[in-house]
This record gives C-alpha cells, sequence and structure tokens, in this order.
C-alpha cells in the first residue's frame, strides 16, 4: 500500500467510510451520534459540502459527499471531524490513559483506526449502487430488519424524494424480502 494515492477531484462526488478503533461500538450511545453531528455541522460551516447520503452504524460510518466545485480536499475535512469529535470525548472513560507507542508517535487517541477508505462516484448508476449499499448496511450487519427503521441514516430523505419505495430492503410484516444484490460492492469496499 506505500504506492496508494487518493483521487482527488474538484466538486467530486466521494464515499467514505470511516471505523472506530479495534471497531469500539462508540455510536450505539445517542450522546456520541449527537457529537458526531456537531462535530459534521462544524466541518460543514468551516469547509462546506454536501451530505448526499450517510449511515451513522455503532462502530463504522459511511458518507458520501460532493464538494464545491473549486474544491477537492475531503481528507482535511476527514480529519477535522474526527479530531473534532475526539475532543468532544476527552473525559470519557472510552478513552484510555495508555495507548500503543505507534498511536502516540502519531498523536492519536483510541477513537478512530488511523485511515478511511474512499472511493471517487464515477458515474449516477454508481452513486445509486453506493447509497444502496449504505442504506441497507444497518440490516447487513444484524442491527435491524429493514432499511427504514435504522434511525441514523439518509434512508428517510431519499424514500421522501421518491428515490425508494416504502419496501425496498423490507422484510416486515411476513413481507418477501427484496434483498439487492451486492455482491460486486461487497468486494471493492471490502466490508
Amino acid at each position: 500500500m506505500p504506492n496508494y494515492r487518493r483521487a482527488y477531484i474538484a466538486g467530486g462526488t466521494v464515499f467514505l467510510t470511516l471505523v472506530t478503533y479495534q471497531r469500539h461500538p462508540l455510536f450505539a450511545k445517542p450522546e456520541n451520534v449527537a457529537m458526531l453531528r456537531q462535530a459534521v455541522a462544524t466541518v460543514r460551516a468551516e469547509s462546506p459540502f454536501e451530505i448526499v447520503g450517510a449511515a451513522v452504524l455503532p462502530d463504522h460510518l459511511h458518507f458520501i459527499w460532493t464538494l464545491p466545485p473549486e474544491d477537492s480536499n475531503y481528507s482535511k475535512r476527514v480529519g477535522r471531524i474526527k479530531v473534532l469529535f475526539t475532543r468532544a470525548l476527552k473525559g470519557n472513560e472510552l478513552l484510555t490513559e495508555e495507548l500503543p507507542l505507534s498511536r502516540g508517535k502519531h498523536r492519536e487517541q483510541d477513537v478512530w483506526q488511523r485511515r478511511f477508505w474512499e472511493h471517487t462516484i464515477r458515474d449516477e448508476n454508481d452513486l445509486r449502487n453506493c447509497l444502496d449499499y449504505i442504506h441497507y448496511n444497518p440490516v447487513k450487519h444484524g442491527l435491524v430488519s429493514c432499511p427504514h427503521l435504522w434511525q441514523y441514516s439518509s434512508f428517510h430523505k431519499w424514500l421522501r424524494q421518491g428515490h425508494y419505495s416504502n419496501d425496498w430492503g423490507c422484510q416486515c410484516n411476513d413481507k418477501e424480502a427484496n434483498i439487492p444484490d451486492f455482491s460486486s460492492l461487497i468486494e471493492q469496499f471490502g466490508e
């Protein structure tokens, strides 16, 4: 991976995955989700971007962002969100006193994995597939039986806009499950 380079496209749309350190379920607590939302709002005020889609799961987050036409720096925004959220957790029992030397060397806490995953959205079909993936993710991880039951997701926004039907991916009321095929995305995203 030493030769890995992120693609930075001004005004681009990017799918991001951020994972907590050792997959600790930080976002199982609503107060931590509220702190995350505040961190995101602060960063959006400092460096605007559009949140196209999102899903916050207990141990990881998925975002789809569109950046302003003259801006390509999603990494700066991700880093700032991580810093603001980590600062908000200071004093919380989840932050340990003793960190591995490598994390201390990089001025890291035990909140986030060091890196994040990104995928540049290529076209409308790619965007639709990524939106489907993040909206079905809480079901995939066994957190809920249907996408509409997960409150920390942009699924409801897209449903109101008519991009999904009420029964998309739904398994409620003894209905037949309508589960989208994510095999190609799972290979890409490594989840």
